[in-house]
């Protein structure tokens, strides 16, 4: 059952970060601090490049243990344009950087 409920974390954080929507589906609002991780991951973009941060915090006995934070430097995935309208209610478009997908599996 506890790996059900990981995945299921894990899920919805990486779905939050994953999308730039303002609406938070999945978000998950209490996290069994009793013997969990939890865990986020996120792209940064840069000029030329991505940063790739992963984030645990373990969870014991409803205090945190410990917190482990890596960052890895990723290939940029380049620039997209994307359509939509302005303050003014005008149609525009911009460039902006591409978002890696997650996939995540967790055992």
């Amino acid at each position: 059952m506890k790996k059900i409920q990981i995945f299921l974390l894990l899920l919805g954080v990486l779905s939050l970060q994953s999308c730039n929507e303002e609406y938070k589906e999945d978000e998950v609002n209490s996290i069994d601090k009793n013997a969990s991780i939890e865990t986020e991951l996120s792209v940064k973009h840069i000029d030329s490049a991505d940063v790739l941060i992963t984030k645990h915090k373990i969870w014991k006995n409803n205090k945190l243990f410990k917190e482990i934070i890596k960052t890895d430097t990723i290939p940029s995935l380049g620039d997209t344009l994307v359509s939509g309208e302005n303050k003014e209610g005008y149609d525009q478009t911009a460039k902006t950087k591409k978002d890696y997908e997650f996939y995540i599996t967790v055992q």
